[in-house]
């Protein structure tokens, strides 16, 4: 879910000097025009840049059966995904995902990455958009813009695993198979509800923030940066990479001093807020494709102890709850990003979701 985590693995996996054995994706714009958005408002043109690899197939009656839509987290992008970790794991030949047999399709959410986003000009007057938005973009990119007409997967990490949900709510005939990673299917409340508003009052109760038409960053930026830090692993990794006070200290400035050589105060409020109209509760029966949905112990944004997933996903008719233990290779909530650690169960989807 969390831009700055996604950083850090990235740059993690270089240092070992993994190289990259999947293509480099192709990029491009789709332009939605006079798009609306639930909140009546409205964007003459809606810009949703993607990231594809691989080429469509199509079966002797036009329909793709090689389609893979993959949705990043919260103030990430579809680049996040091309990384050791994730690409490097599953797109490679041989892969889950060998972009030589699959065409796959990593768009930046609407406000994320090279997409329409407040920071573009609009700042405070930018529509007010929520995850139904954003999946209905995503959902014209793929029918209207790339031609697809099915998917084989649907799977997303953090915010993106909520897209995925809602994917298979919204258009249950269109996929073979949903993995949402790092989420859960009920409406954002607790603590995960808690964190979202320290965030989105720090900015909006800004004085500097001036309504969204500041001229240099707000202060309150920072505080929304520090928060996302704090979300981000789990406690026992912390603790390793950050045992003095000092050393503590010295961590997160260099993060978010990181963090604020391009974050926007706007763009990450708009960020956080998305998820008010989340709430795949009421309609988990109407998903009809086979779901495998993945978490991890150490998760601080979606802890286990909670028993949500366990309890939801007896009302997904085909769907499986994973909860991967805490170990030496989870990162929190950014073990959604490392495909080692959960690939053998999205194997085991691919194989039963098998047309």
């Amino acid at each position: 879910m969390l831009r700055r985590l996604a950083i850090l693995v990235v740059l993690l996996g270089f240092a070992r000097g993994s190289a990259a054995q999947y293509p480099t994706p192709a990029q491009s714009d789709f332009i939605l025009k006079d798009f609306k958005f639930r909140s009546g408002e409205s964007l003459r043109e809606l810009r949703i840049h993607y990231r594809t690899l691989g080429r469509p197939e199509r079966d002797a009656s036009g329909v793709v059966r090689n389609a893979v839509l993959v949705m990043h987290g919260t103030g990430g992008t579809g680049a996040q995904f091309i990384r050791p970790e994730f690409a490097g794991a599953l797109f490679v030949a041989g892969g889950l995902l060998d972009a030589a047999r699959y065409f796959i399709v990593l768009p930046d959410g609407i406000g994320h990455g090279r997409s329409s986003k407040p920071s573009d000009g609009l700042r405070g007057r930018f529509p007010h958009y929520g995850y139904h938005d954003m999946v209905e973009a995503e959902y014209r990119l793929l029918t209207e813009g790339l031609g697809i007409n099915h998917l084989r997967l649907v799977m997303g990490t953090s915010m993106g695993g909520m897209h995925t949900w809602l994917w298979g709510e919204r258009y249950p005939e269109f996929m073979d198979a949903l993995m949402p990673l790092a989420s859960l299917p009920t409406q954002i409340s607790g603590r995960n509800r808690v964190w979202r508003r320290i965030v989105i009052d720090a900015i909006r109760n800004d004085p500097e923030w001036r309504g969204g038409n500041y001229a240099s960053q707000p202060q309150s930026l920072r505080i929304a940066e520090e928060m996302l830090y704090l979300m981000s692993s789990n406690p026992v990794l912390r603790q390793r990479d950050l045992p003095t006070l000092a050393r503590t200290d010295a961590g997160l400035d260099a993060a978010i001093a990181s963090a604020l050589e391009t974050a926007d105060a706007n763009d990450v409020l708009y960020q956080v807020e998305a998820s008010h109209d989340y709430d795949p509760g009421p309609d988990l029966e109407k998903i009809r494709a086979r779901l495998v949905a993945v978490n991890s112990a150490d998760d601080l944004i979606n802890p286990p102890e909670l028993g949500i997933l366990e309890r939801e996903i007896a009302r997904v008719a085909r769907g499986r709850a994973i909860v991967v233990p805490f170990g030496p290779s989870t990162r929190g909530h950014g073990t959604h990003t490392i495909a080692s650690v959960w690939s053998r169960h999205l194997e085991e989807l691919l194989a039963a979701s098998a047309p």
